[in-house]
């Protein structure tokens, strides 16, 4: 793989860094005058994150075009060589999919079930009953922190008046 081709990509996360950083500036600076207590108002932070973000992406394009290459992923685990997994990927969107399509009609603690449930199938876990326990688990727990303790309100769908 020749060199140029290879700092596309890094390229792509310079400019993805400066529109976050020019996105966030003018959000700033579009920030209505408010009264304040200090040197420090409302545009300070996003405009000095933005600032930063602005200064990295010209800093990191900058060291790719003078030839400095970020340092390829060295996970014990990971075989770099090999592409990517499809199917794996197939059944992690099919999953989302899936949650988005259900939490409307059957509600939160059914998609996140199936949710959580197709991830770790995807993800290789066969062992299916555990697996249907703990999404279960999961899924009817985060709605009762959601519902009690942090006062949203997720859909029951079919469990209302059980939950």
């Amino acid at each position: 793989m020749s060199t140029v081709k290879q700092g596309r990509s890094e390229l792509g996360v310079a400019l993805l860094l400066l529109l976050l950083g020019g996105w966030a500036m003018i959000d700033a600076l579009r920030l209505p005058e408010l009264e304040t207590r200090g040197p420090i108002g409302p545009r300070t932070v996003p405009l000095a994150v933005g600032l930063l973000l602005v200064v990295t992406a010209v800093l990191l394009a900058i060291d790719i075009l003078r030839g400095g290459r970020g340092e390829q992923e060295a996970g014990e685990d990971v075989d770099l060589a090999h592409g990517s997994d499809w199917q794996t990927l197939g059944m992690l969107v099919a999953a989302f999919v899936a949650n988005i399509v259900l939490i409307e009609r059957l509600g939160w603690p059914v998609s996140g079930a199936v949710l959580f449930f197709g991830t770790t199938y995807a993800l290789g876990s066969r062992h299916l009953i555990r697996n249907a326990i703990i999404s279960i688990a999961l899924s009817v727990g985060s709605w009762y922190l959601f519902y009690l303790g942090l006062g949203i309100h997720l859909p029951a769908g079919i469990l209302k008046g059980i939950l």
